[in-house]
């Protein structure tokens, strides 16, 4: 078994770290240069350009972070937050809006589905962080561009593009020991003068995840015990290292393969086509629920999480007359989702199978003339789920019927929407920008089986039309200077999943359908601030407040007039999702970078999100805000080598800032609430000739044991990392 000495590994690095040699050729340029982003407008621009907070993490910085997914990749992005419930998960957090309330992109496709629920989802995880060229997160209401859903955001992932004119073949393996996990992967590129053909191969496999020995102790964030047996006979034993989560690895298979070609300078055609699959994906926070001493389950984990996407797109450039360029994008998208789950010497496992086809147009074309710029577009989507469901005895091998998670007969969510935005710079000074969109959302669901629930209804039907806008002000005093005002609002109608599920969401309490359910709306109001000192230093800030109104939040229900049920053999507090009315967030954002050299660089930044449910009483916490959050840290770029040292930090959050019927698993947390925590961490690469490069990291040098807040499970311990990469 590989044997990793962790003292030698951390003396051998810290070495290789604070030997700088200060006559090694910077990597980077001292102009600075203007960033381009797309995520805002969808057609590039300079990032000084655009009044709203964005956040970019290019190919290179990605690749340096080595992060075993595209989940931790956003987790080390500033102003990001990431919840887990099990070591194959990871849910984006943008100003305290989790889950369906931020979208997520990819090539222009939006991934957000009819079932993205308001809880903590895992499907960015179907992104491969390794495919990936560049992502762009936009804080805060983005629904002018991309319709209902972004009310905190979006995050924007940008895959590897074909190439002309190149061959080139790379291959990638990577080790880390707190999961014993293995990566590794390669990619083919061969282009020719009109046409280029990308293929991407990743297999990752992950075994069950050590936590921290040192900080804080609690026996509720130990693995005290395994099960084992078959046939539903389930032998308890004790876990020989309760710092090992018992359970939780996995592994996962990614594909893409892209196909290009450039008929002319002004009209290109693409194929994308990504895939991504994995194993039984255990539940780990459900597995190490405990009831009268003994695990809950015996039996908890998502089936083989799927996508499957093909795309493709139309790209015109230098045209004259209505537009002078125009991307169109024709895509379709499967997913498959599947639940199981038994309890403790229960013959019964319980399996619930959702799939969800959807097909996707988006037309995006921009022209500029003089000073001023306008983009426009149509979007159109329709997503089609079909919900079933089973119970099997597994000393039997019979089947007998099980309640759906979504409605049994079907449900569609249909969605259409026009777009216009205008940018005009005034000046050198003052540039002004300005956007407006329709939306119009339509949502069919059908109870066919009453067996376990005699909904008084048979159908929910809904449609929702709503307006959505932004205006933004940016001045720019000065040649480092650039202050920004935004305002700007956010839509989100309520999908299958907010409007017609079943679902245990916590034990002993169930949500149920509430056929009444109506959008939500946020109003924005931000101002950002970046300032540079001849190129030396960089201090921006952001602050926003934003209004959220017929917010959609989980409280106290009833069901035939009943406030308890019976629902697994347990009794069960009614819920439902139901619009709060009014509510508010706000917080800030901001950091400092200093140039200390030509290669060395001293970064930090910090998040902080405070939000209020106003319209209950008491006023209660909105749940998925994280505690204040950063980073720092000491960058070293040189012409073969390259070093960081590294501090993350999450403040306290206390029990009085949990919503008492929200999604922030308030049983994982202390009597205290969460506690807050930091990590000392080195990250090193070599390039050991032109076409190898050799990565070693060593994370969580403390060997701390934490749980980031509202997660279900600890995060790594001491973990070592080493990466072989090549290109030829």
């Amino acid at each position: 078994m590989f044997q990793i000495n962790f003292k030698q590994a951390f003396t051998v690095l810290m070495l290789s770290a604070c030997s700088f040699s200060m006559q090694a050729q910077t990597a980077a340029d001292t102009t600075k240069l203007k960033e381009v982003v797309i995520v805002a407008s969808r057609f590039p621009e300079n990032k000084e350009d655009v009044a709203q907070r964005v956040q970019v993490v290019k190919a290179t910085r990605i690749q340096q972070l080595n992060a075993a997914n595209a989940a931790d990749v956003l987790q080390q992005t500033p102003g990001v937050f990431v919840q887990k419930s099990q070591l194959g998960g990871g849910s984006p957090v943008l100003r305290g809006f989790e889950a369906s309330r931020i979208l997520l992109v990819v090539d222009g496709v939006r991934m957000n589905n009819a079932i993205y629920r308001s809880g903590h989802l895992q499907n960015v995880l179907t992104l491969d962080n390794e495919a990936i060229d560049r992502i762009e997160v936009a804080f805060g209401p983005s629904s002018v561009s991309y319709g209902s859903d972004a009310l905190g955001g979006v995050i924007h992932a940008y895959t590897q593009q074909a190439q002309l004119n190149k061959k080139s073949i790379s291959a990638f393996s990577r080790y880390a020991s707190a999961a014993q996990a293995f990566t590794g992967g390669f990619s083919v590129n061969v282009g020719k003068d009109k046409w280029a053909s990308l293929t991407r191969f990743t297999y990752s496999n992950f075994n069950d995840l050590r936590q921290g020995s040192r900080g804080y102790k609690t026996a509720n964030w130990k693995s005290l015990y395994t099960v084992s047996g078959t046939n539903g006979q389930d032998i308890v034993g004790l876990n020989p290292d309760p710092d090992v989560q018992w359970g939780s690895g996995y592994n996962q298979t990614d594909l893409m393969q892209k196909i290009l070609y450039k008929a002319s300078n002004r009209v290109s055609h693409l194929v994308n086509i990504q895939y991504s699959n994995s194993s039984n994906v255990p539940r780990y926070d459900r597995l190490a629920q405990l009831q009268n001493n003994q695990p809950r389950f015996a039996e908890w984990y998502y089936g083989p999480q799927k996508r499957f996407m093909a795309a493709y797109q139309l790209q015109l450039r230098s045209f004259k007359g209505w537009f002078d360029q125009s991307n169109v994008t024709f895509a379709y998208q499967d997913i498959d989702e599947t639940r199981h789950d038994r309890r403790l010497n229960n013959p019964a496992l319980n399996n619930r199978i959702e799939n969800v086809g959807v097909f996707s147009l988006n037309a995006d074309f921009d022209k500029k003339w003089g000073e001023q710029e306008l983009s426009y577009g149509v979007e159109y989507t329709h997503n089609n789920v079909n919900s079933s469901a089973y119970k099997l005895l597994v000393n039997t091998g019979l089947t007998g019927p099980l309640d759906t998670r979504y409605p049994d007969g079907g449900s569609t969510l249909n969605t259409a929407a026009a777009f216009l935005a205008h940018r005009w710079e005034i000046n050198d000074q003052w540039l002004l920008s300005s956007g407006l969109r329709l939306n119009w959302v339509q949502l069919n669901a059908t109870f066919n089986d009453k067996t376990f629930f005699p909904f008084p209804f048979n159908t929910v039907k809904q449609n929702h039309v709503a307006w959505s806008g932004n205006v933004g002000l940016i001045y720019k005093p000065g040649r480092e200077w650039n202050l920004a005002l935004l305002s700007s609002t956010g839509f989100r109608a309520p999908n299958v999943d907010d409007l017609a599920k079943v679902f245990e969401s916590v034990p002993g309490s169930l949500i149920v359908p509430n056929p009444n359910l109506k959008p939500e709306y946020t109003y924005n109001l931000e101002f950002s601030v970046d300032i540079g000192f001849a190129g030396k230093a960089n201090v921006h800030f952001n602050t926003f407040y934003t209004w959220y109104r017929d917010a959609i939040s989980t409280q106290a229900f009833t069901y035939n007039g009943q406030s308890q049920v019976m629902y697994n053999g347990q009794l069960s507090k009614v819920t439902a999702n139901v619009n709060a009315s009014k509510a508010y967030v706000y917080g800030f954002s901001g950091g400092l970078d200093l140039k200390l050299s030509s290669a060395l660089w001293f970064k930090n930044d910090f998040t902080y999100t405070y939000a209020r449910i106003t319209s209950t009483s008491p006023v209660q916490p909105l749940d998925h805000i994280p505690p204040f959050l950063g980073s720092s840290r000491l960058s070293y770029a040189g012409k073969q080598y390259e070093a960081e040292f590294f501090v993350q930090f999450n403040g306290a959050k206390k029990l009085a800032n949990y919503n008492p019927n929200g999604e922030d698993n308030l049983a994982q947390a202390t009597p205290n609430g969460m506690p807050s925590w930091y990590t000392l961490n080195l990250r090193t690469a070599y390039q050991l000739s032109k076409h190898f490069k050799v990565q070693a990291a060593l994370e969580n040098i403390l060997d701390q044991n934490y749980r980031v807040f509202a997660s279900g499970i600890s995060a790594p311990g001491r973990n070592f990392i080493l990466s072989l990469r090549s290109n030829f």
